[in-house]
């Protein structure tokens, strides 16, 4: 088995074979990429599938790879990939076949919502797509029978202009039981049945307000009272309602972003090998300090998952370290940063990154190492130099200096530079609050009170 196969992430995601010439070849989806693409080279498995894996293994070049948020996101981007490059091996998905979208027929003066496999552009408004359109039937039933937004469910041609035969009203049934708006008939305005339509698409769009807590209740009163099929029709809705909302927004893998993240990915993994890592470094947190002579001194911390930022991740340190008067220490500030965010790890060890980044030299390695001993842990880490750009490992003498425009220097340093902007801002929103409490209490000016504590 090929070793540059151990740096693949345990994460969903699509893996793309490629030929000696890099021509696609086939496309797959996976919940765990290292697991199954590391099926292909497993000897058991070779005559396991017929003709395929025999005579596609001998043509691998290359195996390129998008991490993505969920399957089901994999899933969506695995289709349009294999649409759009039509590779040889893909035989599944050639014809055409698509996931189910459901379609609001804006275009028309009385839409209707039906389900589709086909998005044309126009007025209409299409939603999904959507893995399973046996749940999503079961939606539009429920949503039917509730009345929550009934729209009409006949496909007859009618418009404010082009009246319906009077005939065809008669024959409806939906009309004459009293569960359709009939807007055929006049008895809904053209207003009011384009704002039943409106707050179908609000419904669509994932705005559901409080129906989930309301249908809820329901299903729990109808429980209480031994009615159990009631209650399993709700809780079918329930089940239904969660899958809307955990629906694949293909409009998320735009051709652009697939490119970016294959070139995250190129850099990720130029980055593992320069610096030895057996795994992608697909989670990276960087570490860097801002003071002034030793005052309003932090430390922050930024988060890059698969080479993008992440700012939920993001930290901010109050240093709590008492640094010397005259000038502060950059060795004792990094090193309590990266001690605190280590304690936090070792309570939530889910959190741990793969790599650490510490912007500096080779003196931050030491104080890295310090806070290491302290926690009784150890995550990998490396420390770029401001001057020369020089990688430096832990237990290296001299540090590894990449050429301009290498792709892991260029992740590297747009990392170090986004965690020296974010400690620099933070420094200064602190300075300027406390000169605004110096001015203040130079004036008598203290909690929005006067020298003779009356309220301002």
């Amino acid at each position: 088995m090929d070793p540059r196969l151990s740096i693949l992430p345990n994460k969903p995601g699509v893996y793309i074979m490629r030929a000696k010439e890099g021509t696609i070849i086939y496309v797959g989806k996976a919940k765990n990429l290292a697991d199954r693409v590391k099926q292909y080279f497993q000897e058991s498995n070779l005559y396991s599938r017929g003709w395929k894996l025999p005579s596609l293994l001998p043509l691998i070049a290359k195996i390129d790879y998008v991490t993505c948020a969920s399957e089901r996101d994999a899933l969506v981007l695995e289709e349009k990939l294999i649409k759009q490059y039509q590779p040889f091996f893909n035989s599944l998905g050639k014809d055409g076949k698509s996931y189910p979208y459901l379609k609001l027929s804006m275009s028309e003066d009385f839409p209707r919502l039906q389900m589709t496999r086909r998005v044309v552009r126009g007025k209409d408004l299409y939603f999904g797509p959507y893995p399973k359109s046996s749940i999503v039937k079961s939606l539009m039933r429920f949503l039917w029978k509730s009345k929550y937004a009934p729209l009409r469910p006949c496909k007859w041609n009618f418009s404010r202009e082009k009246e319906l035969d009077a005939r065809k009203i008669n024959t409806c049934i939906y009309y004459h039981t009293g569960q359709c708006p009939a807007p055929c008939t006049g008895k809904i305005s053209y207003e009011d049945y384009r704002a039943l339509a409106r707050r179908m698409a609000d419904f669509l769009e994932g705005n559901f307000g409080n129906i989930t807590e309301n249908i809820t209740a329901l299903m729990k009163a109808h429980s209480d009272k031994m009615e159990y099929e009631q209650a399993a029709v709700f809780r079918n809705f329930l089940h239904a309602l969660s899958h809307m909302k955990e629906r694949v927004l293909v409009g998320r893998f735009k051709d652009e972003k697939i490119t970016t993240a294959m070139e995250n990915t190129d850099k990720l993994k130029r980055l593992a090998e320069v610096i030895g890592m057996h795994k992608l470094p697909a989670h990276i947190e960087a570490f860097d300090n801002s003071h002034l002579f030793g005052r309003e001194a932090v430390g922050c911390m930024v988060c890059y998952i698969n080479g993008e930022k992440n700012h939920e991740h993001y930290r901010r340190f109050k240093i709590r370290s008492k640094l010397p008067e005259r000038g502060g220490s950059d060795f004792a500030m990094m090193e309590e940063s990266v001690y605190r965010r280590l304690r936090q790890i070792k309570r939530d060890p889910s959190q741990a990154p793969d790599l650490i980044l510490l912007d500096g030299g080779k003196s931050q390695i030491s104080a890295a190492l310090n806070a290491y001993e302290r926690a009784g842990m150890f995550i990998p880490f490396i420390s770029l130099a401001e001057t020369h750009e020089g990688i430096y490992l832990p237990g290296a003498e001299e540090s590894i200096k990449l050429p301009v425009g290498d792709p892991a220097l260029n992740l590297l340093m747009e990392i170090r530079d986004e965690v020296h902007r974010f400690a620099v801002t933070y420094h200064r929103k602190l300075r300027d609050k406390a000169e605004i409490h110096g001015h203040q209490k130079q004036e008598g000016l203290i909690d929005g009170k006067d020298p003779a504590g009356r309220d301002l």
